[in-house]
């Protein structure tokens, strides 16, 4: 099964990197240019423990890849997780804006 994931910060790529190691096919998607170079370079912008060494596992194995092409991940997945940021706002509410770009 093919699975998009909108965003790659903290929960996106944890949860992308997780999913493709219980052999699902994931497509990893940001719009920051820089940190998916550095995720296809072997790069890894956050720390979790063993995060790096799944990752590598993964993109060897060719079920996890990193992308800025939102269109192209999502035209070809079966299910697709939106894992963008959601700050607080001043009231305290989650600011949705990231989410509602998508």
């Amino acid at each position: 099964m093919k699975i998009a994931i909108i965003g790659s910060g903290y929960v996106g790529l944890v949860t992308g990197t997780c999913l493709s190691d219980f052999g699902l096919s994931v497509t990893c998607v940001d719009q920051d240019e820089q940190k998916i170079k550095m995720l296809n370079s072997g790069g890894v912008p956050i720390y979790e423990p063993n995060l790096e060494d799944l990752i590598q596992k993964n993109v060897s194995a060719d079920r996890l890849i990193f992308t800025t092409d939102l269109e192209k991940a999502v035209k070809e997945s079966k299910v697709i997780f939106i894992t963008v940021g959601t700050p607080s706002n001043d009231d305290g509410s989650a600011n949705l804006k990231q989410i509602e770009t998508v």
